[in-house]
């Protein structure tokens, strides 16, 4: 009786090795999947950039400094959440530093010439605020323009509006004084309350960056919205032939950064109890700054909402750790200059690593 043996010509490899092994179910090492991850630089950025801060100022590392450290890049990380999940759907808007105003202009103006309720005024501006956003995406939709115009001339917009309407309907630059009126109070225990943790006094928009950053990132990865951000960001065409909704997908992140816009000029008009008209202008370049240096690529199709919140951090630990070293504080744009640079660098050979 014989038997037949397999050769080693038709012999099945073993799974997960060898040249035959399928590389979907090959098991990574922790050193490729830490490598795949968008961003890995900014963490390790950020962790020594601490460690030098620390070094540099003794100041730096006490509860009460880092809880301004954190203030400092939860002011920016509210938007910066909003504008990473328009970058990685591949697209810019230029026009959220003054939309951030305009929102806080249209609560305080509303509240006060109409005599109603703080909170009238509010959800008045949240809804102008989703509007924004709405305008920006369907002009950009129609238009096929590019979203780095359509919100470069939105910017323009609303920057001259602020200060027009602003002037023309109370006669002064900032809005009138808002902090006596009913609903101001409970306004700014929720947007800008100092909440006491372990003894040291925290912004609450910490915690509404904390929490926003974990919506976004459930969104992102847990969900088909999230499948469909990140596709439209890769190729839009390409998402559009295998049944993704691009035109709704892409006015919906519009209108999520309008919504950050909100958020933030709410906690600008409890925080101070008026508006300034004429600010916000350039601060659009801190929130993409922020972005790119956690890891979102310009292209599109690529980042977290986590490496955002990470920039946003080193931009806090930035503004704050040259005040507490003892430097000129205007060294600080050229520093940041500097982290946007070797940031997208990074960002970059690291793309590249994981995808090799």
């Amino acid at each position: 009786m014989s038997s037949t043996t397999a050769t080693p010509d038709t012999a099945a490899p073993p799974a997960g090795s060898g040249a035959g092994a399928d590389e979907r179910v090959a098991k990574r090492s922790l050193f490729r999947t830490l490598l795949g991850r968008p961003e890995l630089g900014a963490l390790v950025g950020a962790a020594a950039l601490f460690v030098f801060f620390a070094i540099v100022s003794d100041v730096f590392i006490s509860p009460a400094a880092q809880a301004n450290v954190l203030y400092s890049a939860s002011t920016l990380g509210i938007m910066a959440v909003g504008v990473s999940l328009l970058m990685i759907g591949g697209e810019f808007d230029l026009s959220t530093g003054v939309a951030a105003i305009s929102s806080g202009l249209v609560a305080s103006l509303f509240s006060w010439y109409f005599a109603t309720n703080v909170w009238v005024g509010v959800a008045m501006a949240l809804v102008v605020s989703l509007l924004i956003g709405f305008i920006n995406g369907l002009i950009f939709i129609k238009t096929k323009l590019p979203s780095f115009i359509v919100t470069l001339a939105m910017f323009f917009m609303l920057a001259g509006l602020n200060l027009a309407l602003t002037r023309l309907i109370g006669g002064s630059v900032s809005s009138p004084p808002i902090s006596t009126m009913d609903g101001f109070e409970l306004g700014r225990s929720i947007f800008a309350a100092r909440i006491p943790v372990f003894g040291v006094d925290v912004n609450s928009t910490v915690f509404i960056w904390f929490g926003m950053v974990l919506v976004a990132t459930w969104v992102l990865m847990r969900t088909r919205v999230g499948n469909w951000i990140y596709a439209v960001g890769g190729d839009a065409e390409a998402a559009r032939a295998v049944g993704v909704p691009v035109t709704a997908t892409k006015i919906g992140l519009f209108m999520a950064v309008g919504f950050c816009a909100w958020v933030l000029g709410m906690h600008l008009l409890f925080g101070f109890g008026t508006m300034q008209s004429g600010e916000g202008i350039g601060n659009e370049f801190f929130y993409i700054i922020a972005v790119v240096v956690g890891g979102c690529l310009l292209t599109g199709g690529y980042g977290t909402a986590i490496g955002g919140a990470i920039g946003a951090f080193i931009f806090g630990m930035s503004q704050r750790g040259i005040v507490y070293a003892g430097w000129d504080a205007d060294w600080f744009r050229f520093f940041l200059g500097l982290m946007l640079l070797v940031a997208t660098v990074i960002n970059l050979t690291v793309k590249k690593r994981s995808e090799s």
